[in-house]
């Protein structure tokens, strides 16, 4: 028997939670060094998935399947293809910079009782998200997915609501007369709203899980495939289009895509700039990814019913995100508003049903973590600082702070997909295979590349430059902490930006095989013949 890799990769995280909960209240820098040593840990297995996984192997590689539950047919099944194995590695290379990056952030919540954990718990609560996002990528059985799909909301509920971004919103709370308890109150909104909406889609999700079970007679996403590979499975046209809906729902709500989309704003607004990494980078990536492995392989007929609705949910997700952005105050609402457009970017690319849209849409997944990564713990790093979210309070951060305003550049730059940046190529190729298909679905999307332009170049012009405000006078550049956070962050999306192949190496085998599932090919190119 070989050795359980991919179950380790998602196991080593969890007993890291309990290990730092465990941790005396009294020691709580060594509960943040051993969460951030499991941390690494897990990157290094994450690491050599991604080494023994073969491009050009079988689809699904690594795979481990163990009897569960016998009478409901349920196996611990696991197994990576391509774009598994892509976002498995974003995840365990993300948690280090997303721990360093909060370091300092449950210190403020210590109280004096020798019995109370924050710190503790706030690492904790980080990794055993780690360990459920993880075990999700590597899922082939739809019942366990669904398990881990639900179960990974607690943790990011209570991240949210009980260890929100509480200086900012104090400060706001302040500034409206509301004081502590208002801020509580909007953090409790927010984790409630994140934890209801998300509920309703799994819940529907899970209707339509059950109605799978009826008519495959399993949950066995390979058992599946094989057998309509072998023509002793089928579906009537209706039930396919509604355990289609049913798990699309729950895939869009969690994405997040227009008008399930709400509840991140609330979410990212009220919770610490690392957990807010954390849910739109990591967490909210189990929505698209699901669409790619579930949707099109289970449903590929359904699939294409529902493409031209898809299309246009996607659209106005790019547009109506990327207006609000324009229009936000919040510098962290202004992120998730263009976090929004660039999910609609995603889902555009894998419902335009070409090879270079579903790469593209598998390749802004990894981009588009890295650069709101870089992004967003820059601006939490500034935020820390001055104590305030809004843009206004800003002005001159480039004069004091130079190092600072530069990364912020850089993350902003990364965001609106400037060329030599990793996201410009996934856009580029998102892009490109719209085009092929839907020419005019295609120059619709391309005005959320203009209002990307607009909103992180005038946010950069309001907050770093112009002249030096007096509550922005000797404001502290970035410490070698936060170096170490966000430097490695900006080389890769540097790296990936020059020389993307060693990941759409990895990607387009997985996605000719998606492609395959939908039975779709690329449009050929109209050429007119020489006379």
């Amino acid at each position: 028997m070989s050795f359980p890799l991919l179950t380790a990769t998602a196991v080593l995280p969890a007993i890291g939670a309990i290990a730092t909960a465990a941790v005396p209240a009294a020691r709580r820098t060594a509960a943040k060094w051993l969460a951030l040593l499991f941390s690494l840990g897990t990157l290094v297995l994450a690491g050599i998935v991604l080494a023994r996984f073969e491009p050009g192997g079988s689809r699904f590689q690594l795979t481990e399947s163990h009897a569960w539950i016998k009478d409901f047919g349920v196996r611990y099944e696991l197994g990576v293809d391509g774009i598994g194995v892509a976002l498995v590695a974003l995840t365990a290379l993300l948690m280090p910079f997303i721990i360093l990056a909060g370091w300092h952030d449950a210190d403020p919540l210590e109280s004096q009782s020798r019995r109370w954990r924050p710190t503790q718990g706030f690492f904790a609560l980080m990794l055993m998200t780690e360990a459920m996002v993880i075990l999700s990528f590597e899922a082939t059985d739809v019942f366990v997915f669904y398990i881990l799909f639900e179960a990974m909301l607690i943790p990011m509920y209570f991240l949210i609501g009980g260890f929100g971004d509480r200086a900012t919103s104090v400060a706001a709370a302040a500034a409206a007369g509301g004081g502590d308890e208002n801020a509580a109150a909007q953090r409790s909104y927010a984790a409630v709203k994140f934890l209801l909406y998300n509920l309703v889609g799994g819940l529907i999700m899970l209707a339509a899980v059950i109605g799978l079970y009826t008519v495959a007679g399993t949950f066995s996403l390979s058992e599946i495939a094989e057998a309509r590979a072998n023509g002793t499975f089928s579906m009537a046209t209706s039930t396919e289009r509604w355990l289609f809906l049913g798990f699309f729902f729950a895939f869009a709500v969690k994405a997040p895509l227009w008008p399930l989309h709400t509840w991140l704003p609330n979410a990212m607004g009220e919770a610490t700039s690392p957990v807010a990494v954390l849910l739109t980078a990591v967490v909210d990536k189990v929505g698209t990814f699901a669409m790619m492995r579930f949707c099109l392989q289970l449903f590929p007929e359904a699939s294409k019913w529902a493409t031209p609705v898809i299309l246009v949910l996607a659209l106005i997700s790019i547009v109506y995100g990327a207006l609000l952005a324009v229009g936000q105050r919040d510098i962290k609402r202004l992120i998730a508003y263009a976090s929004i457009s660039h999910f609609g970017f995603i889902v555009l690319g894998i419902f335009a049903m070409t090879s270079q849209g579903q790469s593209g849409a598998t390749l802004y997944m990894v981009n588009h973590g890295i650069s709101t990564a870089a992004l967003m713990l820059v601006a939490g790093f500034l935020i820390t600082r001055r104590g305030s979210r809004l843009i206004a309070d800003y002005g001159g951060v480039q004069k004091v702070a130079p190092i600072l305003a530069g990364t912020f550049l850089i993350g902003g730059l990364a965001t609106l997909s400037l060329p030599g940046l990793a996201p410009f190529v996934s856009e580029f190729l998102v892009l490109v295979g719209v085009f092929s298909a839907y020419p005019a679905v295609g120059i619709i999307a391309t005005t959320g590349i203009v209002l990307a332009a607009i909103y992180v170049l005038v946010l950069y012009q309001r907050t770093m430059t112009g002249p030096v405000k007096a509550e922005v006078q000797g404001m502290a550049d970035l410490k070698v902490r936060e170096l170490v956070v966000v430097v490695p962050l900006i080389a890769l999306l540097i790296f990936l930006g020059v020389y993307p192949k060693p990941l759409t190496d990895i990607v387009n085998p997985a996605v000719q095989h998606t492609m395959s599932d939908v039975q779709k090919k690329d449009p050929q190119p109209e050429v007119e013949a020489a006379k």
